[in-house]
């Protein structure tokens, strides 16, 4: 760039450090294609911010073919200016998949975890709620999930219609970041998952539960603060840099 532009590196550097700019990284996005984005939108956040009186809201979905691995060596533990180590490569041990419902006005977690992620494993996990819910007059359940083919099978719509008190709210297509369960999912990676060490499918599940236990003795709800005006507006802006980017 201080080539082609005809000046020191120092000041290119200046330049880019002024504007935070960072040519150096590069981050990936996705706009939705779906035909009722605006309403999906504004139905889902205004169960956050606004939900029903007497109304339960809980964030469902799946972390599919989470990975038992192992280390083909032992870890070398952290010590003074050292970072902890292990090995790049790994074994890997299987996989069992999270099913998991996010209290949104608690911050509590149900999770059950199961060998597959079929519509079969989704209805044990509905049924799994429904024993959680209770069971009092005028309270209704509202289900905030994704659109994959497991969630709209006709045996789990035939379960929503022998269960009215529930209602199903599906996020845009490739808006998975609507769903708060995400967030959820993003912290159990990263601070029980990707760091572990599991030599069984079964070691990866007692963790799993564990983390889910200790997380539900002191749960804290996520605190949303975007409504749908403001994040209908940034998306309008990104689409409108696409038109213009002259792609």
């Amino acid at each position: 760039m201080a080539e082609a532009a005809g000046l020191s590196q120092s000041t290119v550097g200046r330049i880019w450090r002024a504007f935070g700019l960072k040519p150096h990284r590069s981050e990936t996005f996705k706009l939705s294609s779906d035909p009722f984005f605006v309403e999906k939108v504004r139905d889902v956040v205004g169960l956050y911010m606004a939900p029903p009186q007497k109304a339960i809201v809980l964030c469902v979905d799946e972390k599919s073919q989470v990975q038992a691995l192992d280390r083909t060596q032992p870890l070398l533990p952290m010590e003074p200016g050292q970072a902890e180590r292990g090995t790049h490569d790994y074994v890997r041990n299987g996989t069992t998949s999270l099913f998991a419902a996010l209290n949104v006005a608690t911050g509590e977690v149900l999770g059950k975890c199961f060998k597959r992620h079929r519509h079969q494993e989704f209805l044990k996990f509905l049924e799994a709620i429904d024993a959680t819910v209770p069971k009092e007059p005028g309270v209704e359940v509202h289900i905030v999930m994704d659109n994959y083919g497991t969630h709209k099978t006709a045996a789990v719509k035939r379960w929503f219609l022998r269960h009215p008190a529930y209602h199903v709210h599906f996020t845009p297509t490739s808006s998975s970041w609507l769903n708060q369960v995400e967030r959820f999912f993003a912290e159990i990676t990263e601070k029980r998952i990707r760091r572990g060490v599991f030599r069984s499918v079964a070691a990866l599940e007692r963790a799993i539960l564990e983390y889910l236990e200790e997380h539900n003795k002191n749960p804290r709800s996520f605190v949303w603060t975007a409504d749908a005006d403001l994040i209908l507006n940034r998306v309008k802006k990104v689409c409108e840099r696409i038109s213009d980017s002259g792609h």
